[in-house]
């Protein structure tokens, strides 16, 4: 795959939900799919598909990252204890989970930055690539580029068949 720039998400780290920095290295040579989220959004029950995607294919080199968000709407106003607590109680998270971030605006997080910028979406021309809502989603190779930009309304399980795509492509 032709890639224009040399970036990857591997060069990004951030804070997990208990504040120690994970970097996105520690991922090389997964394929990944990255999601923002939030516990009272209508698309929370879609934290149910996206842990069993990560379940089903995490023995194969896939992993979910979750990077709760509450700039839509508020739906994610609680502490880092509270939202790990509640998607561990209530869909049985596994998958890693960040400390809240931004994802538009002079906070957002750097990895969120250069997301949007591999991956404007089908309006990223008059919206400079904003992510819209909670729950888009990026798909990223084994070789940490971004492969495609997922809406909000997408269910994760209609994700599998470019995800065992991705994964059947060896690095």
């Amino acid at each position: 795959m032709t890639q224009e720039s040399k970036e990857t998400v591997y060069g990004f780290s951030a804070p997990l939900l208990d504040g120690r920095s994970l970097s996105l290295s520690d991922f090389a040579g997964r394929v990944l799919l990255i999601v923002n989220t939030a516990s009272k959004c209508g698309f929370t029950p879609q934290l149910a598909g996206l842990e069993e995607i990560h379940k089903a294919f995490k023995d194969r080199g896939f992993s979910v990252l979750g990077f709760p968000c509450n700039q839509f709407g508020a739906q994610e106003p609680g502490t880092e204890a509270e939202i790990g607590a509640f998607c561990e109680r209530n869909y049985g998270v596994s998958f890693p989970l960040f400390a809240k971030i931004d994802v538009n605006g002079p906070h957002a997080q750097p990895l969120y930055l250069f997301l949007k910028r591999s991956k404007p979406g089908i309006f990223g021309f008059l919206g400079a690539g904003s992510i819209k809502w909670n729950f888009t989603k990026f798909l990223i190779d084994r070789d940490g580029y971004v492969v495609q930009r997922y809406a909000p309304s997408t269910k994760p399980k209609s994700l599998t068949g470019a995800i065992e795509g991705l994964l059947e492509r060896r690095v």
